[in-house]
């Protein structure tokens, strides 16, 4: 199962790799994550730096939340870097991570084509939109997939009083896919679609669609990493992975976060706690 994820893994490796050797190979780890650093394009821009510094090949399983936490949880993996704090906490409260660490963060926005049937247009009160599109039964295009976007998306529809449930398939059209394949859709079908920042910064088949609902505090984004634990998961390369996780966590990665850029416009913002930040070399 390793061994076919590592093949199929969405892998970015350094500018201009040549053929490693069976050592070189061997210095390499998974990364399950989500689909939206993926999408964004971070990876692109930090592994290199990171495999330039450690000579450590990153491989990135891009799913969502939900699916990469099973992933390591079936000790498919080496660190799991997602975004929803809950579910992050319970996996290494179970035991099959060794400790969470705060990394970044951004935020969610809600985007929608220029004829705004909810009437949401400029608003950063997200449950009141949430409830107005729901009550005109304007289209929105869920991810559906258990990813942390869905979960943040099904936390607010509860805050908001509203069980989006009961128009799936009318108003509420669930895609099951990633974010950028969810944005296609939604713009494809005129709905409003919930997305992280990154993303939307990144994607490029925006039309005509813009930022509706934005700067609510409940749209909040935090990404956390952890290093999957080898008692639960022997095959696990703690000491390259844990390599990793410093590096994201010292200044040098950190900063290196801070400096990713689409368009002019900083896509993650790091909020690595001082106490764990390593010192870069």
């Amino acid at each position: 199962m390793r061994k076919n994820l590592m093949m199929a893994a969405f892998a970015v490796l350094t500018a201009g790799a040549v053929a490693a050797t069976p050592a070189m190979a061997d210095k390499s780890i998974i990364v399950q994550s989500t689909t939206s650093t993926a999408n964004s394009g971070l990876y692109d821009y930090l592994l290199p730096e990171f495999k330039k510094k450690s000579g450590i090949t990153v491989n990135v399983v891009a799913v969502g939340t939900g699916q990469a936490i099973k992933n390591a949880k079936n000790c498919d993996g080496d660190v799991l870097l997602v975004h929803a704090k809950s579910a992050e906490e319970k996996f290494v409260g179970e035991g099959f991570g060794v400790k969470r660490f705060d990394l970044m963060y951004n935020d969610f926005v809600i985007v929608g084509p220029p004829s705004d049937p909810a009437g949401i247009a400029e608003t950063s009160d997200v449950k009141a939109a949430l409830k107005a599109i729901a009550d005109k039964g304007a289209t929105f295009a869920s991810r559906g997939d258990d990813s942390g976007t869905h979960k943040k998306e099904k936390k607010l529809w509860k805050a908001a009083g509203v069980d989006p449930s009961k128009g799936s398939g009318k108003w509420y059209r669930e895609t099951g896919s990633g974010m950028g394949a969810t944005l296609n859709a939604g713009v494809g079908m005129g709905a409003y679609v919930m997305t992280d920042r990154a993303t939307w910064i990144a994607y490029k088949n925006k039309g005509d669609y813009k930022i509706a609902v934005e700067g609510d505090k409940e749209m909040f984004n935090q990404y956390g990493v952890i290093l999957i634990n080898k008692d639960k998961c022997p095959s696990v390369k703690s000491d390259l992975g844990q390599e990793f996780v410093d590096w994201l966590l010292s200044a040098e990665g950190q900063n290196a976060i801070r400096s990713y850029k689409r368009d002019g416009q900083q896509l993650f913002f790091p909020n690595a706690a001082a106490a764990d930040m390593k010192k870069a070399g």
